[in-house]
């Protein structure tokens, strides 16, 4: 069994900051690709940003310069520090993942909870 769990998200006034985390735990061979994505109230899940294995990033534009995706491989675990925070940034932020658990001889793509953030202003 592979586990996707998220932390950090919570209430901050526009133009402030704050850090997700996510850790991906139980049987993994490998992990490629993480990335973040989220979803506000009424609209459709978007992406934020992804991370790959070797560090390559990727960026929505809406969020370009502002929000930094980071990864840890040794601890599995992927980051991302949202700066200079907007309303619009509300949402439900998802982490994923793609592991290949240790039993499985390929990738399935994990999910975690989610964990909302939620920016006044």
């Amino acid at each position: 069994q592979v586990q996707v769990v998220e932390s950090g998200g919570g209430l901050v006034q526009a133009g402030g900051s704050l850090r997700l985390s996510c850790a991906a735990s139980g049987s993994i061979f490998s992990i490629g690709a993480m990335g973040w994505h989220r979803q506000a109230p009424g609209k459709q899940r978007e992406l934020v940003a992804t991370i790959t294995s070797s560090g390559g990033t990727s960026y929505a534009d809406s969020v370009k310069g502002r929000f930094t995706i980071s990864r840890d491989n040794a601890k599995n675990t992927v980051s991302l520090q949202m700066n200079t925070l907007k309303p619009e940034d509300t949402a439900v932020y998802y982490c994923n993942a793609y592991v290949a658990p240790t039993v499985a001889p390929r990738t399935y793509l994990y999910w975690g909870q989610g964990t909302q953030v939620t920016v006044s202003s």
